[in-house]
Parts: C-alpha cells; structure tokens; sequence
C-alpha cells in the first residue's frame, strides 16, 4: 500500500449546480491570488494484488474516497512519475455507463477536452470493454488511457479527500490540492470561505410606472428581483422583471413606460402588407392589410388592428406556400425532387423512375401547382409484362409471381398429362425485356403409326388431338362380301402403340363347291378359292344336260347364289312296253336317258316290226321307233252255205288266237272239229270243217210243225221242252268251244254275219 501527495488539481462536487461552478472555478484558477489552500488529500495505490474493476472500485471506497479522477497532464504526469512500474498497469475511475464514459466518482460524463486516451482507443477490442486502465511508466503512450474488460486483473490507484462540508461556508466548492484544499464559490458569492454577496447597482421606479422589489440576501445585492407596471395606455419597454445576477449587473436595463406599440409587422415572404398608422407606426389603432403572392395561401386574419393592450387583434398572418400531397415513393421506384419553397410544395418538382424490370405508368415528372394539386397523378412502377401465359390443352402450368401474374421474374414451370409430351421448353422466366425466355411450350399428344384401311375394308377415326395420336380411335369394317379378322376398334395408347394390331378383310367364303358327275367347272376367284365374288361356271359331257343354274357366284352372304347342278343325262323320253312286247332295258346314267339302250321282243303269237334295239343319243332322241307286236297272221277262212261260222279275233282278224267256231244250217251237222284257233305258227288248228245232211234236222222240224198245229198249251209246252232237250247237244260243241253267238261273221272275216232267231230265242228263255 502506498500514498502520494496530490500534485495537480482535481475537483470533489460538495453542492450540485456544477455549469456554474465549474465557470467560476475557472476565474479562481486565472486569479491565484483569491484562493487560500488549506488542508490536504493524497493518492493511494495497490500493485501487491491485481483486482477486477468492481473489486479495485470496492477496495477504494471501503479503504479511501474512491476511485482516482484525472483532469489535466500534469496530475497525469505527476502520476506516471511516481507510481511504479505494474505489468497489468492500473485501473482508474472511469467506465462506460449507457454507452457514455463517466467518472464514477461525480457521475459527470468524460468532456474532451479531459480524454486523454492512447493511439486508436478505445476501440472496444473484444466487446465489452467497459473499464478503463492507465499505461503508467510504458516505453510507449505512457499516462494514455485504454480501454479494457472491467474483469481484467490490474493495479488501482485510488484518493483520498480532505474537504469537509463547512469548507466554503456552503456557497462553494471545496477543491482538493495536493497537501491543502481551496474554495471555489458558487455564483453570486465572494471572498476566501465564499461569505460575501454580490452587489447591483440601485434600481429608481420608471416615469408612468411602478416597481416592487423582492431581496432576500441584502438590498439590491445577488437574488435580489424587482417587478416593473405601467399605467394604463403604456406599455412596458423592456423587461417586467429584472433581477440581480452573480456578475453584479441586473439581467436587463431598467425598462421605461411608453405609449403602448403593437409589433412591427412586416409582410411575411411570398406576402404583401398594406398599412395605416393614425398614432404613430404600428401603434394602437394602426391597421395592416395581408395578402400572398400567387402559389402561396394567407394562415390568419387578412386585416390586423392594433389594439389598446398593445396586441394585435388577430396574430401575424403568414403566407403558406400551398401543399400539394405528399408523395410517397414508388414501390420497386425512387423520385427526386427539387423543393425550393418547402417539401411537396407549390413548385416543387418531382422526377420519378423505376428499378430494372419495372416500368413507369403515369408522368416522369410531377410539378406542385398554384391551386395545390399535382400537374398529375402519381406514377407507379409496375412490373414489365411479359404477355399472359395459358395452360397448354391437355398440359399444367405452375407459376410464381414475385410481384404481379406474368410480370418481371415471374417462373412457370410446365407438363404434360398422359399421353402426351412436352415440346418446348419446361421453364419460362418473364425477362426484363417483357419477353418470355422462351415461346410458350405446347403439349403434343403421342403420335401412333398412321393406320392404313385393310384391302376391301372401311376405316373411320376419331382424332381429338391429331391425327394418328393419342386417344385417336378407329373402328374398322369390311365392304359387303367380307368380315373382319382382329379389332374391331383400336386406340392409340399413351405409349405411343395401337392397343391391338391393324385388322384385316377377309373374303366371306362360301361352301366348297364339288364338281357334278360328268361335269366341267370354271371358276374365277379373285379373293380366294370359294370366296366372295368368286364365280364357277358349269358345263356337261355330251348327252348331258345342266340341271340348275350353269353359273353360281358367291354372295356377300357366304352363300351361293343357286344351288350346285347337276348334269343329268339327255332324256329320250321313257318307252312304252309295246303290246304283247318284251322290253329289257339298260340305263348307264339314268332311265331313259343318253346311252340308255332298250332290246325289244314279243311274247309267243306276235312278230316285232321295228328296230329290236333302241339307243338314247346325245341329242335326246331314240336311234327308232319304238317297235310293236303283232299277233301272227293265219289265212283267212272261207266258208259257203249250209256252214256258218263265228270268230273271235282278239289281236285282228284270222290273227293269233283268233278263234272260229263252225255250225251248220238247220239239216246239216259238221264233219269235223267244230272250232278252229290260229296258232302262233300261224296255222290254224285244224282243216275248216264241212256240214253234211243229219238225221236231227227232220226230227226237229216235226216237233215244231205239231206244236203249232195243235195249239194246245200243254202240247206246246212238251212241245218246246223236247225242243230244248233237243237243242243241248247244240249249245255246247266239243272241246268247251264257244257257243254261237246270236250274231256271227261268216265268210270273210267280219264280212257276212247270221242270225239264229230260235238261239235268241232259247238264251231268253233259259234267262
């Protein structure tokens, strides 16, 4: 611990009011001659043991005063000289307090002309560098300040006082010397200890006026204030109150009462002032006319009188420049303005513009008017437009606007949906030029391969975006006379592929055709074998005919058009078996047709006239006639009276099985056989018989004469039984022959006939 006597001036505050006291101790320290130094106080530092700032401070107030103030070189260089060398070096009593450096010991902030800091500080190195050291004995700044962490360990170097509170009679400050004290009196207080008060000089009561006074330290001396009135009429010219001051003169001179004066008005700029003055200028009664250039508006009352008081009726008026709203610079913008009566105001004039990509809408410049209003309205800077951008059909569009929809810096970002592809490209930025970066992209839909319409077949497609592309549709069919292999719709996909394979026509085909027996076909096919459209035409051998249709053609049914024909043999016409023929026949293709062939012969009794064989030829004709039978012929009979005769001739006269049955006249019998056949030789049976004369002829007549002659019924009645029974043998010849028939031919063959009235006769009877 050590002590040093203090070697320089240094100030302890005892009153406040420190302006004032601080003015006068300035006078003191020119005027040595009127300080008295009495008593002491002493310096007081610690280098054994290094403290914090707050520790250093702690230990001196407990210890001594306080810290150590330091106000001028020489207490610094007394300082540097007798304090020793400490490697820390030594806090003092000076620290930051809101920002501003201040003596702890006062709590008067540091004024420059006291800093006394080293080469480039303080310079907060580190932050918080609060705390002020001293360099005490430093080959370089020595007795510089410097400005430290206040927990930094250093040195302290503190004071302690030696004035008390009755020092300086408690009108001044007591300064601490370095071994005395001296008083530094406050103002208005003189002498060693401050006991004596300041004198003024002695104020008289003004002419028309009146004076009261308040002195409370001795009669017209310092704090002494005297009050000043005029009578009615009069104003006051000077100061109502005057009071005595701390250099001994009054604050003002003494005033005087003169006729009462309004102020001197004077027009204000940009105004004009007219006046009449009846009591002198700018005196009671006298009135002033107010108006403003034009730009500029009158604030007041335009006519101003000055009144008994000594005040204008109304205060000043003064010329306004006119104000035009006040302008707000743009967004995105900057203005300029020239303002040479005042800010937005008239004739103030407004130059406007805009950042890169931001364009002026309105006037470039603006010009404050006489009537207050702006030459325009405000311009605003908009964002340059780039044009306005459309979602592409069948795309999405993302955008973001930093200022405006499709304006400067505006990105969009594109797609497509599926099936469809991107053809441009996908960002578009909005340039400061107002173009796009690029032409807006379009979203094309996915092309297919073109289809083709199948051979013989129909197409129809839909194309919603194009041809050929995606979701583009075709439905096929086929002319008539063909169906569809495949699809009957295919679509074009989102992978760019037809959902199935083109389709294709093919030919309706109709039943296979089988040539017919003893055929020719030709067929023409120009879709394939038996298909549509084909055509097959029929021919037949020789000594065949067609049967049906001799051309058939395919339908677009998958029918023929007639059924197959055939090829039938010619027909000749189917023969007749002659009469009493035999016919055998041979049919190679079918009855009675080409090459069928007939072999005739008769049956026992007949001969054939005519061809024995008959062909069926090519032309539908048989190579003959048809042959027939005839009976056989045997000669003619001839027969003389008494015979007759009766023939039968079942196949013509004296033919074959013509049979003659012979009787002879009444008296006559036959010699022979008593019928005659023609055989199939063609000879009769037997010689023609003869008749001769016969016993029975007689017998026969009597009968019948006595019958008439008696005429009895009995009589006839025998009579004609013995007839009958005569006539038996008659009726039934030899050889079941026939009998006589009630008329016959005789001679020639039919030529002659008989009749037998008796026979009739009998055959009614026997009936």
């Amino acid at each position: 611990m050590a002590s040093l006597r203090r070697s320089s001036l240094h100030r302890r505050q005892t009153r406040k009011h420190w302006s004032t006291v601080q003015f006068f101790c300035i006078a003191v320290f020119i005027y040595e001659t009127l300080i008295a130094e009495t008593g002491a106080w002493t310096y007081h530092y610690n280098k054994e043991k290094n403290l914090n700032w707050i520790d250093a401070r702690h230990w001196c107030r407990k210890e001594y005063t306080d810290m150590v103030a330091i106000q001028n070189q020489k207490e610094i260089q007394h300082l540097n000289q007798e304090l020793p060398l400490n490697p820390s070096y030594y806090w003092i009593g000076i620290r930051k307090i809101n920002e501003i450096w201040t003596w702890v010991g006062t709590n008067r902030s540091l004024t420059e002309e006291a800093k006394n800091w080293a080469p480039n500080e303080p310079n907060n190195l580190g932050k918080s560098q609060d705390c002020v050291e001293i360099y005490i004995k430093r080959d370089k700044d020595a007795g510089k300040w410097n400005d430290e962490p206040c927990s930094k360990l250093k040195g302290t170097i503190c004071y302690l006082a030696s004035c008390n509170s009755t020092s300086c009679s408690g009108n001044g400050e007591c300064i601490e010397m370095i071994g005395n004290h001296t008083c530094c009196c406050y103002e208005g207080f003189l002498g060693p200890k401050c006991k004596d008060v300041v004198q003024c000089k002695k104020l008289e009561n003004p002419e028309h006026g009146n004076m009261t006074c308040s002195q409370p330290l001795g009669q017209f001396r310092y704090q002494s204030s005297c009050t000043f009135g005029c009578a009615e009429g009069f104003f006051l010219a000077g100061e109502p109150r005057l009071q005595c001051t701390a250099s001994g003169n009054w604050t003002s001179p003494s005033p005087t009462c003169e006729a009462v004066k309004c102020s001197i008005l004077r027009s204000s700029d940009q105004g004009t002032m007219n006046c009449s003055h009846l009591h002198g200028d700018f005196t009671y009664s006298s009135t002033c006319h107010f108006g403003c250039v034009p730009g500029f508006h009158l604030i007041g009352s335009e006519y101003l009188t000055c009144a008994a008081t000594g005040d204008w009726t109304t205060p000043t008026p003064s010329c306004q420049v006119v104000q035009c709203g006040k302008l707000t610079t743009p967004a995105r913008g900057k203005v300029n303005c020239s303002n040479p009566f005042g800010e937005f105001s008239y004739d103030s004039i407004c130059d406007f513009a805009c950042e890169e990509g931001f364009l002026l809408a309105g006037s470039r410049r603006l010009q404050c008017e006489a009537s207050g209003n702006w030459s325009t309205l405000p311009p605003v800077c908009e964002a340059v437009k780039c044009s306005t951008l459309k979602i592409p059909d069948q795309g999405t569009m993302n955008c973001s606007h930093p200022h405006e929809d499709f304006t400067y810096n505006s990105v969009c970002h594109f797609g497509c949906a599926a099936g469809f592809y991107l053809s441009g490209s996908e960002q578009l930025t909005c340039m400061v030029s107002g173009n796009w970066t690029t032409p807006t992209p379009l979203c094309q839909a996915v092309n297919c391969m073109p289809l083709k319409i199948p051979d013989q077949g129909t197409m129809n497609c839909s194309h919603p975006h194009g041809n050929f592309t995606y979701s583009s549709t075709c439905h096929f069919g086929c002319v008539p006379g063909f169906h569809l292999s495949g699809s009957k719709q295919i679509r074009c996909a989102a992978s760019g592929n037809w959902t199935a394979p083109t389709p294709s026509c093919q030919a309706l085909k109709c039943k296979a055709l089988t040539p017919p027996r003893r055929s020719l076909v030709d067929c023409t096919r120009p879709f394939g074998v038996f298909s549509y459209n084909s055509s097959c035409h029929f021919t037949c051998e020789k000594g065949f005919l067609i049967n049906g249709s001799d051309n058939l053609q395919c339908t677009a049914s998958g029918q023929w058009t007639a059924p197959a024909p055939t090829c039938e043999g010619i027909s000749c016409g189917k023969l007749e078996v002659p009469e009493w023929a035999v016919m055998l026949c041979t049919h190679p293709v079918k009855s009675y047709s080409y090459n069928s062939t007939c072999l005739f012969s008769c049956e026992k009794g007949f001969l054939l006239k005519g061809q024995g064989m008959l062909q069926c030829d090519a032309m539908g004709g048989w190579t003959a006639q048809t042959p027939v039978c005839e009976a056989v012929k045997c000669n003619s009979l001839k027969i003389a009276e008494p015979m007759m005769m009766n023939c039968t001739h079942p196949y013509g006269n004296f033919s074959f099985n013509s049979t003659c049955k012979f009787d002879c006249m009444e008296g006559f019998v036959l010699n022979r056989s008593q019928s005659l056949q023609c055989g199939a030789s063609a000879h009769w049976t037997d010689r023609i018989p003869t008749c001769e004369v016969s016993s029975w002829n007689l017998g026969k007549k009597m009968l019948v004469y006595m019958g008439g002659a008696a005429g009895g019924v009995a009589f006839l009645a025998l009579s004609s039984a013995l007839i009958v029974l005569l006539t038996k043998p008659l009726q039934k010849p030899k050889g079941d022959k026939e009998p006589l028939t009630p008329k016959n031919s005789v001679g020639n063959a039919g030529s002659e006939t008989f009749s037998n009235p008796t026979y009739e006769e009998l055959v009614a009877g026997a009936e």
